[in-house]
Parts: C-alpha cells; structure tokens; sequence
C-alpha cells in the first residue's frame, strides 16, 4: 500500500507541483490586441505613449480598451501624448477584473486602482475608477466620484489572473487626466544633465544625433535616464570610444527608460525595465532593486546606486548614479574568480616542483585575476547584421520562468516534502 502511494505521488501530485513552479511567459498586451482590428487605435496609443511596457511588466492588470471610433473622438481633441498618456492610464485597472468577477462584485460596487493613480499625477483618489454592477445585467464605470457613463461590453482576451482586456463603450471621462502637461520641448535635457554634475554624459549625448533624436522622440510620452557622474563617465570614455558607432548609440539608449518613473515609484517597482535600446532579440533590460531609500539598478556586469535625483517632473526624471551602468548585449564580465591559494606543506613533506621548460622565463610573474567590476570591449560579443551584439542566453530562449515570492517558496517545500515521503 505505501508504494502504491509512493507511485501515486511521484505520477500525478509532483508532475503538478512543478507545474505549479513555473509559468509561461508575460504577457505581451499589444499582441493580444493586433488580433481584434477594430481596437487598432487604441493598440496604436497604447504603444506612442509606452503605456504597453508598463502593462507588460505588471501581473494581474485589466485594460479597459475602446474601439476606434471612439478613439477618434478622444484623438480629434487635439490633447499632446503626455495628456493621452494620463487619459489612457485610467484605463489601466491594478487588478484582475474577468467577466465573472464583474458580475460577481461583493456588494455590487468596487474601487480600483490606476495606473495614472499610481504616477502620483491624480490628486487624492482621481485615479482611482469606480466599477458597479447595476440592474439588469450592465456593469457600469466611472472616476471616482463621477457619473457611471461608461458601460461593460464584452471580454476581448482574458489569461485568468494576469491579463483581462475587456471593451467598455467610451472613453472614462477625466478633467484631472485630461489637463494639460507641461510641454516635454521646453525641457532641455542636457541643460538639466550639464547644471547637476552630469556635464560629461550630456556632451556625450549631444555628440551622437541618433541617441539624441530619439531621447527627444521618446520625452513626450515619458522617460527616465540613469546618467552617471561626471567623474565615472570621464573613466569610462576610453571604452566608449572604442565601440563601433551603432553600440554607442544602443549604449546611450540603454540608460534610459520609455517610462517615467518617480522617485517613489521606483521604490514600488522592483524588477526588469526594457530601455529605448530595446528591440526584439536585443532585451537591453536593466533591474531595478531597493533597500529601504536606497534604489540600485543592475545588469549582469554590474551594479550601480542612484545618488541624486536631477528633475522628476512628469513626463521626465533623471537620476545620477556612482558608476557607468553597464549592458551585457555589449560586455562582458571578464572577472574570474582567483583559485584560493594552495595550504601550505607541513615541515617535511615539501613535494617537488617541475622544473621549468628550457627556453622559458623563470621570472616571468602570472596575470593577475581582473576585478569583478571590469569590463573589456575584447570581451564583447560578436556583433549581429545590426551592429548590435548578439548574445543568446538561456533566459532569452527558455519557455518558462521560477515564480517569485511565497508561491515558489510553498511549491519548493512541498516537493521536499513529497520527495522525503518517498525516500521513506
């Protein structure tokens, strides 16, 4: 009997205890949406305003989408991107609402969360967006504190508690969302870089008209720069000059983000960013972790700390780190670990050494170990057609991913649990 049940578990209960460890990749919302043409519009929007990428990188969302035509008539208002961008964010709910959970709302009403409540742009609780299921069927939603105007239609896609894109019959009407944001043109960029220490970053940038075009481009709809300090950036100059003109124009994208991105929400938003250097096959992602007010952002060379805080204004931030940070499509870590050196004999048992080859140096001293923290362009991956290196790695290819928190640490003891059972 307990082999039977030692079968048991080893055919059917471990098979779905893995299952349970791994999950297919994120979702990706502008794919799902490209295949219902009538919401092109607002697929389009979602991308010009980088809305997308926030989307794509949070779990349990719902994106309250409308068709094209009306679309058309938020679009014919004339409003700048940043403006859209505010309005769009409204309708981006922080949680998963299904067709069934709509109907299926404790006490008929719910609050939820924003995207645009979660820039800190919405005053008091304007970001947050008021679902209620009203009489006969109908779902109804508005601002808080506004008129239920909007109504559920139908479910577009659902992938159950990660991603519910769902259609509602107009656009969440939003003075707050809706007023106007400053001009993104009148910031000057590498003014505000040059007045705070990061002088020789701008001069940088200002030189390569390719990452200067599409930081401009990009300022509109929302960006965030890691620049590093003027000291830091004079050290690295050397490398920089030595990489091909597409890895300097990827490098410089790389060190920006097509998001803002607060101070505060920076410390809510641990994980991976892709950057204006993303595209397609080259992730060009970055990490971003905090402890405590401390806020580190890091790549697989390197680690770099935000030491200053240059503007952060919506649609712009900008941050100097201590160090360059630096992307693995474009290095590589040519640190390798020291062998830790050999004890010393004990009196009396000196073994021999082989003696040297005739015709070598006696004296000649072996290379030492390069830091951790080194970085050499010889140790580059090849570049692709693109100039761009290419460096397939495992995470780029593989099909799933360990789930992260008390999910992974539950399904972990479990199998422990199991796998000791069966040993017994």
């Amino acid at each position: 009997m307990a082999k039977q049940t030692r079968e048991l578990t080893i055919s059917y209960i471990l098979p779905l205890l893995l299952l349970l460890a791994v999950e297919s990749h994120a979702h990706n919302v502008t794919r799902l949406l490209a295949n219902h043409p009538s919401f092109s519009s607002f697929n389009h929007f979602l991308t010009q305003t980088h809305l997308a990428d926030e989307i794509n990188r949070r779990t349990t969302i719902t994106v309250c989408a409308v068709d094209n035509a009306a679309m058309s008539a938020l679009t014919s208002k004339g409003y700048t991107i940043s403006t859209l961008k505010n309005i769009l964010s409204l309708h981006v709910l922080l949680d998963y609402f299904g067709t069934k959970k709509l109907h299926q709302i404790r006490d008929g009403s719910a609050l939820a969360a924003t995207l645009f409540q979660a820039t800190g742009a919405a005053p008091g609780t304007a970001g947050f967006v008021n679902i209620t299921d009203l009489r006969g069927g109908k779902v109804g939603f508005g601002p808080d504190g506004g008129d239920l105007s909007s109504f559920f239609v139908k479910s577009i896609e659902e992938v159950p508690y990660n991603i519910s894109i769902i259609q509602i019959s107009k656009v969440l009407p939003s003075d707050t969302a809706a007023a106007p944001t400053p001009a993104p043109a009148e910031m000057n960029l590498t003014g505000i870089m040059s007045a705070h220490g990061c002088k020789v970053f701008a001069e940088t940038l200002l030189a390569n008209p390719g990452a200067s075009k599409t930081y401009q481009e990009s300022l509109e709809g929302g960006m965030t720069v890691f620049c590093p300090g003027d000291d830091s950036m004079k050290g690295f100059l050397p490398k920089y000059k030595n990489l091909t003109a597409p890895k300097k124009e990827a490098f410089l994208d790389f060190l920006a983000v097509p998001t803002y991105y607060s101070m505060a929400m920076l410390k809510s938003n641990n994980g991976p960013m892709n950057t204006l250097a993303t595209d397609g096959a080259n992730k060009f992602e970055l990490t971003v972790q905090n402890n405590g007010e401390k806020v580190t952002i890091k790549t697989r060379i390197n680690t770099v700390k935000i030491v200053d805080t240059l503007i952060d204004e919506q649609p712009l931030a900008i941050y100097a780190t201590d160090k360059v940070l630096l992307p693995k499509e474009l290095f590589k870590a040519s640190a390798v670990e020291a062998p830790a050196p050999a004890p010393a004999p004990e009196d009396g048992d000196v073994a021999d050494s082989p003696k040297p080859a005739k015709g070598k140096a006696k004296g000649k001293k072996k290379k030492a170990a390069p830091s951790p923290d080194s970085y050499d362009e010889s140790d580059s991956p090849v570049e692709g057609p693109d100039g761009v290196a290419d460096d397939a790695t495992a995470d780029d290819a593989g099909a799933v991913r360990i789930v992260e928190g008390a999910k992974a640490g539950l399904v972990v003891s479990l199998l422990c649990f199991f796998a000791s059972y069966w040993l017994l």
